[in-house]
């Protein structure tokens, strides 16, 4: 008896807490490799705030889903419960962002993949007025494209996988990638495109933080994802994922070498915490 009342008691006091699915979007495709980085701190965050939020399981969307598929799938059903996509205007609008930059706005210096036969051509771009003779390429749905277009340079683009096929092909000259991302696709396709390369003359910036979107409804998701990532940040776990999965790019990357040109992103909200230099890479206090 004594037993079954200290079981009661205890459940009065400390109640069971449900366990929370929470779906977020498959890859692209099997070789898609892009957000390894991202569920780290999506899976720390959560365990983080398990004494407030309680348990939670994670489970990939059972289909995959490009960009734009994902952000109209959360904005219309329940099935998805976040995201991660660069911010912009509209869908700040549309949905509830956790206003902290993922990969601390790294997102915002693009490396350049091209077809090694066309990479001389690099050689003399050197401004934006001469930026605009290649033609990019891009992912479907991608919200860069609205980026590129609005500076007056010309877009193709396709789905992701079939976009290394392209360039190889020369359907357009140029695939700029993030600086972590473009030497591991890379390196993923290099055996089936040896004749793709990163060149090394052009570094693209345009401001392009990256956040967790969820449905505005979701408030106590979004809540607790912030309040997960600011005890990463407190705790030095953010910033150890950051150049765990980053380091050797920004190395290999050779920014001090690299001529820049900037380009502007007409979708940036004034909401984006641009003042906070804790959230954000920079080159120049990198090392």
């Amino acid at each position: 008896m004594r037993i079954i009342w200290s079981t009661v008691l205890f459940s009065l006091i400390f109640p069971l807490q449900a366990m929370t699915t929470i779906v977020y979007p498959a890859a692209e495709s099997e070789q898609d490799i892009r957000f390894a980085d991202v569920m780290e701190i999506l899976q720390l965050a959560l365990e983080l705030t398990k004494p407030e939020y309680g348990p939670f399981e994670l489970q990939p969307f059972p289909v995959q889903l490009t960009e734009s598929r994902s952000r109209a799938l959360l904005k219309q059903t329940q099935e998805l419960d976040l995201l991660w996509s660069p911010t912009s205007l509209q869908l700040e609008d549309e949905l509830l962002p956790v206003r902290i930059p993922l990969r601390k706005g790294l997102l915002s210096y693009r490396l350049c993949l091209v077809n090694k036969q066309q990479q001389q051509r690099l050689q003399s771009i050197s401004n934006l007025a001469e930026l605009r003779q290649l033609v990019i390429g891009q992912g479907a749905g991608w919200l860069d494209t609205e980026v590129y277009r609005y500076n007056g340079l010309r877009v193709v683009t396709g789905p992701y996988d079939d976009l290394f096929a392209m360039l190889a092909r020369d359907r357009f000259d140029i695939f700029p990638r993030g600086l972590a991302e473009a030497f591991a696709e890379l390196e993923v396709r290099q055996s089936t495109f040896p004749n793709l390369t990163i060149d090394e003359e052009l570094l693209l910036y345009y401001p392009w933080p990256y956040y967790f979107f969820v449905h505005p409804s979701n408030q106590e998701l979004a809540e607790r994802l912030e309040l997960g990532m600011r005890r990463m940040i407190a705790n030095g776990s953010f910033n150890e994922i950051f150049y765990r999965y980053n380091h050797t790019a920004i190395e290999r990357a050779n920014l001090p070498g690299r001529r820049l040109i900037r380009l502007e992103n007409p979708h940036l909200p004034t909401s984006a915490p641009v003042a906070d230099p804790e959230l954000w890479f920079t080159p120049d206090t990198w090392r």
